[in-house]
């Protein structure tokens, strides 16, 4: 009997050895470890940026406080400064980032190499957090998610490349899709966001073939995060008790609103940079940045200070205060700063001015029926999900980065049908998102370039 238990202890042993010697499960480990150190790279680098980008939007509040006429000195010069450190250093890094991610993902291929690397390299991480905390220094309405999400892609494709030869390989495309949806879990703290995310916004390869890659690199992005910060949600615990029976008919009203705003602001932008693109002189840029700059501060200094900054002051002040009904002008500030501050071509995201300038639209119709705290608090978050959704065209990433940032649960489905809803109207203004327009747009400059580097003209210089 002894002899019998001690052969099948052996036997299970040797069964187990095996299986540590399989050559799969070694290359499935060696291919794993680069996931893993690229997420703990993107974790320290997000909590950084965060603590240094919460630093700077507290310095503009400081000096609007203090001496709030030195915002048409402040604003222009941040403006102008970081809009020229993206002109001179690293052009790509301009705006959100998840554009330029996108691109890198549809083009990437062996021959591509020196493309990607204009889209996501070292030179762009340093680039992109530099021109933002300047940007946000001088009231920018920017966001810094959208940079995280490239800055994500930029260390995973790096670490990628650092790989010896002899490492097995692995795909590019699977590694830059992990490292946006690292990036944004990390950013707002949002795991299922991140993979969300990946699936809706970034892939269109069969999920299957890199899930536990995503599944792991948000985890450990995203605890790489906590452990410094410690837990933490992006907003809080906003109250939703008792919500009424008849909220859905608010909700649909809240999303069609900031539905059709959303994709109108998108619109707007897109004409705008089609009508910047005509600049050919570098004194028109700064002139235009300049008028941007005094624009802004001028609306921050004689109508309300809610018109700069990121919008997370907004977004926690009529969630978590008295005052939660915001003024019929608050949601016009948020998208025209949101419009001068994108614009300019300095680097910062919308991911946080559009949930911003949603929670002041469901704000703003709750004040109309004059709701109870928590059917207003349900409208202010189905704005955020309705008006990201209208930029993004992303419902399901909307409503679940939402969701996980304040932990309200028993209103997934609230949230959901705001996103759908939003999703629907904003076709009417513009069937594609304004990353589908701007992936586009980058993907067309970059192969501009290689046509003029590649002329006749040029090749002869080379020789």
């Amino acid at each position: 009997m002894l002899k019998t238990a001690v052969s099948k202890v052996r036997l299970r042993l040797k069964h187990s050895f095996d299986r540590i010697n399989n050559e799969e499960l070694k290359k499935n480990m060696l291919q794993a470890i680069p996931f893993w150190i690229a997420s703990v790279i993107t974790g320290l680098i997000a909590v950084i940026y965060t603590k240094l980008f919460l630093l700077a939007e507290g310095l503009t509040t400081l000096i609007y406080k203090q001496h709030a006429w030195m915002l048409f000195i402040l604003t222009p010069v941040c403006f102008i400064v970081s809009w020229w450190i993206v002109k001179r250093f690293a052009p790509y890094s301009r705006g959100s980032g998840i554009p330029q991610v996108m691109a890198a993902i549809e083009i990437t291929n062996p021959k591509t190499d020196q493309k990607v690397n204009k889209l996501l390299s070292i030179r762009i991480i340093f680039i992109k957090i530099l021109s933002s905390l300047v940007m946000a220094i001088g009231g920018g309405v920017i966001g810094r998610e959208g940079p995280t999400i490239q800055i994500a892609a930029s260390v995973f494709r790096k670490v990628n490349q650092f790989l010896p030869l002899w490492w097995p390989k692995v795909a590019k495309r699977n590694m830059i899709i992990t490292g946006a949806a690292a990036g944004l879990a990390a950013a707002f703290n949002t795991p299922l966001g991140g993979i969300v995310f990946a699936i809706e916004e970034l892939t269109k390869t069969h999920f299957s073939y890199f899930k536990t890659a995503i599944f792991s690199s948000v985890i450990i992005a995203g605890l790489t995060a906590q452990g410094i910060l410690g837990p933490y949600l992006y907003l809080g615990y906003p109250k939703i008790g008792t919500i009424s029976g008849f909220i859905f008919l608010g909700v649909i009203l809240v999303a069609i609103i900031s539905g059709l705003a959303g994709s109108s602001m998108s619109k707007i932008i897109l004409w705008i940079m089609s009508w910047k693109s005509k600049f050919r002189l570098n004194y028109e840029n700064v002139i235009y940045v300049t008028v941007c700059a005094l624009l802004l501060a001028g609306l921050a200094y004689f109508i309300d200070y809610a018109a700069m900054g990121s919008g997370k002051d907004l977004m926690q002040k009529v969630l978590f205060t008295s005052d939660k009904y915001s003024l019929w002008y608050t949601p016009l500030l948020r998208i025209a700063g949101t419009m001068l501050s994108f614009t300019t071509g300095a680097a910062g995201g919308i991911f946080a001015p559009a949930l911003g300038t949603g929670a002041s639209i469901g704000s703003m119709v709750s004040g109309w029926f004059h709701l109870s705290e928590t059917n207003t608090n349900l409208l202010i978050l189905s704005g955020m999900v309705g008006f990201l959704t209208g930029v993004t065209r992303s419902p399901f990433t909307s409503a679940i980065l939402v969701l996980e940032m304040t932990d309200r649960h028993n209103v997934i489905f609230h949230l959901i049908l705001a996103g759908m809803v939003a999703s629907l109207v904003s076709i009417l203004v513009d069937k594609h998102s304004l990353y589908d327009h701007l992936k586009v747009q980058y993907i067309r400059d970059l192969n501009e370039e290689e046509k003029i580097n590649i002329s006749p003209t040029n090749a002869n210089a080379n020789l």
